[in-house]
């Protein structure tokens, strides 16, 4: 088995989208950066890779026992082994993981472009290998308001991702209440020019037409509806302060 050794990484812990874990470039100076001593390199097939990256399911026990205590990090001089912790490659992506323990992989980080490339060069040298999992496990997947499709994703930086994930939030409560008068002032304020139409449409009626309207990409207009709509919910302000108040990603 191949290790990279000195492995950087940033932790996104219980992420089932693979958008949510971060590359590089969108790591933030407030993210907690670890270092691992050593890291085992699995090459596995796209669909397996894939399963890992956008989903939180178990993985194949034969995978874990390959990796089991092979993962290493210092802490306070001294080499602490990682129970289940690998670099996964299908030699052209990668991702790191950790399962803490568990069976599902529910840390993941990217990794440093140096590092990534190295891992794809150590790759070479070695075989892809076929592990048993249910591939239908991950086409079963349901996506939802509070778990985006990644085409509704594509394309944003982390901050323009976080906050349409904050606007949907609002949105999800909104559908909670069932306030059809409440629906239809929003989506007026989305499409003024609909407002005849909006004010004859059910509360589903309303509330799906302006989440299918939102769904898309990432706009001011996005922004200032997602504002407007949190004022006076103090967890949603505080996402909301922590997000505007990054400057970058």
């Amino acid at each position: 088995m191949l290790y990279l050794r000195d492995v950087w990484v940033n932790w996104f812990e219980g992420e089932e989208n693979g958008y949510n874990v971060c590359e590089f470039h969108e790591w933030r100076k407030e993210d907690f950066i670890e270092l691992l001593d050593q890291v085992p390199i699995v090459k596995m097939e796209s669909s397996l890779l894939d399963y890992i990256e956008n989903d939180l399911s178990e993985l194949p026990l034969e995978l874990l026992d390959e990796i089991k205590n092979k993962s290493f990090i210092r802490k306070n001089n001294q080499r602490e082994q990682i129970e289940y912790c690998s670099i996964a490659t299908d030699g052209k992506s990668c991702l790191v993981i950790d399962t803490m323990g568990y069976k599902i992989p529910i840390r993941k980080s990217r990794m440093i472009p140096r590092q990534e490339q190295l891992v794809y060069e150590m790759a070479e040298e070695i075989d892809s290998k076929r592990y048993t999992f249910d591939p239908l496990q991950s086409m079963k997947k349901e996506y939802h308001i509070l778990s985006p499709e990644p085409v509704s994703m594509k394309g944003l930086t982390r901050r323009e991702r976080q906050l349409k994930q904050l606007l949907f939030m609002a949105l999800d409560q909104m559908y909670s209440t069932g306030n059809t008068s409440e629906v239809r002032y929003w989506y007026t304020e989305w499409l003024p020019e609909k407002y005849s139409d909006i004010q004859v449409m059910s509360f589903e009626e309303a509330w799906r037409a302006l989440y299918r309207e939102v769904s898309h990409g990432w706009t001011f207009k996005h922004q200032t509806i997602c504002e407007r709509l949190i004022k006076g919910q103090p967890y949603f302000e505080k996402i909301w302060e922590l997000e505007k108040g990054t400057h970058v990603n």
